[in-house]
Order: C-alpha cells, then structure tokens, then sequence
C-alpha cells in the first residue's frame, strides 16, 4: 500500500463496522525478487500489527488476525523455531488470532501446535481446512504452496484420482476426520475453510459434522383445533405435547426453508441449482457466471517464480528460442511453461503429434483436448465424473500466432468451417475476433450418468475467452519482468505481448477425432 493508505483503509472498514483485521505483509509484486515496502512504516506483517493495536484511534475497534504456516513458509530459508519466532513476536505486538495456511498432514499440525504453545502463544489458533475438489487442482495447490502431503492421503488418492466424484467425495470425508481429530487432540475450537468459491463440499463437512442442516426432530403431539394468529417459530417457545394448525404451518414453513440442497441432481443445464454447476470443476473452461469461475491457477496469477524462470526457460533471446521451450514442454524436457503449471497429461499426449506440428510453425499451444465419443467415465485418460457413466468432447485447441495466422485462419473458416468450426482470437490491445453469436456458448466437455441429466463441465464463451485472454497476456508481461529494461530477453517477451495474438478454436464434430487437425493443417504446413 502507498504511504497514507493504510489509515484511510482501517477508517473506513470501522465505518462500515468490519472489526476483524487479517494483517498480512502482502506479496512481492509480479516479477520482483524481494518485497519492497511502498510505507516504511510497515516492512513486516509485525509492523502493522504493532501501528493497529498501539494506535488509541484503532486499538479498540479491531480484532487483529496474523498468518502461520505449519509445513513453513514458501519463501522463507529459516528454520520453524525461527518461524515461530516470527510468530510470537507478531502476538507480542498485539495479535488476537492466528489463521493457518493450509495443510493436510494433521500429526505435524499437532507437533507445530504443542511447540507454539510451549514457546507462550496462547492466542486461539484457526486452522485452514481445504477439502479436496479435483485430483488435479489438489496437486497444483500443494506444490504451490508448499504443503506437505502424508503418504496415506497420496496413496488413497492414487487409485481413484481419475474419478471426480470419488475424489470429491473423499476430500470431504478427510476434511471431516481433520476436524475431528484438530478438536478432539488440539482443542481447536474454529476453522477456516478455503472454498476458493466450490462451496458444496463444504457445505457436506458441515452437515456431516452436524453443524448445519439439521433441524430439531419433531416428536409427537396431539392436534387441537386453536384459531389465533400465526406467530413466528421464534415466538412459539419450547415444544409441548400440542400442536395447533397455527404450530403445523410455522413448523412446516420453518423445516421447508432449512431443507439441504446438497442432493439436487448435477446437470440440469443452466436452470438447474447453482450450487451443482461446480460439481466437477475444470477451471478457467468453467461457465463465466459461476462463482468459481476466473484465474488459470486456483490462488489467481501465474505463479512464476524467479527459480522456474532461470532453471526450466533459460534465457530467451529469440523467437525460435519460445518455440523450443514449448517444444520442450511437449516432450517432457520441461515439466511446466509459464501458461501450463504441470507436464502434459495424459490426455493431451493423446495429439501429441499435432500439437507438435502446430508448435513448430510457431503456433505456441497453451490449451487442447481431443475429440472422445462416449468413452467410459472410467477411463483413466479422458474418464471423470462418477462410474458407470460416458463422456463426451469437442475437439479444441488454443495457441498464440501472429496476426497474419490469424488472417489464414478466419479465411479458412470462411471457405471450409462450414458452421463446424468456432473461433475466438484477441490481443494484448483488446481487438477481439470471431465467428461465435454474441451470446453464443459452446459446451466442449460433456457427460451422461445414470440417474442424471446430461453434466455440462467445459463451456468456452465470449466472456470467458476475454477473461483468460487477459490474464494470458499478462503473463507474458510478469515474464518479462523478470529480466532488465532494455535486455534482448525482455524486448522479446514484450514483443511477443504486443504482437502475438491468442486463438481458441473448437471443432464441433466429436465423432471425427481427425476433424479439427485436418482442417487446421489443410494438407500443409504452410
């Protein structure tokens, strides 16, 4: 924050009555190696803390809340004693809680906890609980934030992590043990629970827990006919052993209001319950009017770090140097880029001989699936969602080329798409190209499972399209950034951002897993 801004933030949260305060240090900003404060004042989290609770403007107001890490710090080289030290001064200077980063291994949590304690925290400790929605974004957020995971959770795991709603299923059956576990030995009396916007399975460790959704069990009692007015169940008091038609109204309108939606069937297309839209999440293919919808990874930015830029990318000099990175990528020589967090999957190896081809003219892929006709949701290469089910998908793939490419390319949508082929392409500048209706959406990934109506998981849209195009863009400028004014490494990457414009395109038929390679490549490479 800028010298100034931190007084005119803490006034006007206490205007409008907001007493709880996270204070945090805050990242450094994108591309920079160490944090540098913007207010000398605050150079540390220990520093703000300090300002809040010495300051008699604010001292009384606010609740101050301080981070910890029980698996350590990502960034942080010091030992966890010096952590803790770390910690304890920030509740020296006035903190009232602590909330914890994420974890998953509960017997180092409890270790950490004891030796807290033993150093004199007191202060009550809020653990960070994230049920586990998808194998794959499970194992993006632990490496990105460092979080140690037993070997039990990796081996349970192992054999269903192709099976979306067994792997939902068991993150909330293992968030319900944490809890437990946490309560029971650690005497922890709250938690925070990181949604990141899915809130159903939350909403299912809460009702297993017997902390939501369950309503007092109606006993028996007589009928008798007593004409009055309605009251509210608030003003009704303690049941007795009568129950008047005033009573049976108020208790029917009362239960009806508390009923779980947790059982409403997925699929149901856009009218159906939101709360089932997120049910198998595939991040940024997600509907753009879903709550979840948004960042390519799941914390929001890229998430490059100054190790994987130096180690894994080298030091791109040309155009050609771009192109053997993603090359690389392709083929295992470099497990991540800074638009694909993991190794190629499965599932993408599966056109891998036209990606590379795409690659090689200077086509840089960033998104593809391959067109599947009802294959088994079983599958352990395209499967998800629940057994005994089939799954659907449209070809598709997304790449950065130049603007002439993308000339060859409307053209040819033109002469040969034949309403088959669908496209977007923007650019840095904000110019946005495409043959797709306004409002038009295009449902790529699809499934049909016994007992439910057709599930709708990867949706490819205008809104969305703009929204990834953006944050793709400013990729290039965050890796760019990592390298000085006026170097050839940072000419590139920001020509590269001026010049390059990003392109989705989706090939409606499914049943033809040829269709989109062989009217993208049009019998040359040319």
């Amino acid at each position: 924050m800028e010298q100034g801004l931190v007084d005119e933030v803490l006034k006007a949260v206490r205007e409008r009555g907001i007493q709880n305060i996270l204070a945090l240090r805050g990242d450094p900003p994108r591309g920079e190696e160490e944090w540098i404060p913007s207010d000398p004042r605050f150079t540390h989290a220990v520093d703000l803390v300090s300002y809040i609770s010495a300051s008699p403007e604010y001292s009384s107001d606010f609740c101050i809340g301080v981070a910890a890490y029980p698996d350590g710090h990502t960034e942080s080289t010091t030992d966890e004693d010096k952590e803790i030290d770390y910690l304890k001064a920030k509740v020296d200077a006035g903190a009232n809680f602590i909330i914890t980063q994420l974890f998953y291994d509960v017997d180092r949590f409890l270790r950490w906890l004891e030796k807290i304690r033993s150093k004199g925290i007191t202060i009550p400790v809020i653990p960070g609980i994230m049920p586990i929605q998808t194998y794959s974004s499970f194992a993006r957020l632990t490496k990105l934030c460092g979080t140690r995971v037993p070997a039990c959770i990796a081996e349970d795991l192992a054999p269903i992590s192709h099976d979306d709603q067994l792997v939902k299923d068991y993150g909330i059956k293992l968030a319900v043990q944490m809890i437990r576990r946490l309560r029971s030995e650690g005497g922890i009396q709250g938690f925070h629970f990181c949604t990141l916007n899915l809130e159903k399975s939350v909403q299912r460790v809460l009702e297993t827990l017997r902390w939501a959704g369950v309503t007092p069990p109606v006993h028996n009692k007589l009928i008798q006919d007593t004409p009055g007015a309605m009251k509210s169940p608030a003003e009704m008091g303690p049941p007795d052993l009568l129950i008047t038609p005033t009573s049976a109204t108020n208790t029917a309108t009362s239960t009806l209001a508390t009923i779980s939606v947790t059982d409403g069937e997925a699929g149901r297309g856009e009218l159906n319950n939101a709360a089932t839209w997120d049910d198998f999440p595939n991040g940024r293919f997600g509907d753009f009017k879903s709550p979840a919808f948004g960042n390519q990874d799941l914390w929001g930015g890229s998430g490059l770090s100054r190790s994987d830029v130096l180690a894994q990318w080298n030091d791109p000099k040309c155009l050609d140097d771009l192109t053997q990175i993603f090359l690389g990528h392709l083929h295992a020589k470099i497990l991540t880029t800074p638009f694909s967090p993991t190794p190629l999957s499965s599932e993408s190896l599966m056109i891998l001989p036209h990606l590379e081809r795409l690659t090689r003219r200077g086509w840089w892929t960033v998104g593809s699936q391959p067109a599947v006709d009802g294959v088994s949701s079983g599958d352990k290469v395209v499967g998800w969602g629940p057994r005994g089910g089939y799954v659907f998908q449209k070809g598709f793939v997304e790449f950065f080329c130049e603007e002439k490419d993308v000339n060859v390319i409307e053209s040819r949508v033109e002469r040969n798409g034949l309403d088959w082929v669908h496209y977007f392409a923007g650019n840095y500048r904000g110019e946005c190209r495409s043959n797709v209706p306004e409002d038009g959406r295009n449902a790529v990934t699809w499934g049909v499972f016994p007992g439910q109506e057709i599930a709708q998981t990867t949706i490819i849209e205008k809104e969305s399209f703009l929204t990834w195009k953006d944050e793709a863009f400013s990729i290039w400028s965050e890796w760019a950034s990592f390298y000085r004014p006026g170097s050839e490494e940072r000419k590139l990457l920001e020509g590269v951002r001026n010049e390059r414009w990003l392109v989705s395109i989706v090939h409606h038929d499914y049943k033809d897993p040829q269709a989109l390679w062989t009217f993208l490549f049009d019998g040359n490479d040319s």
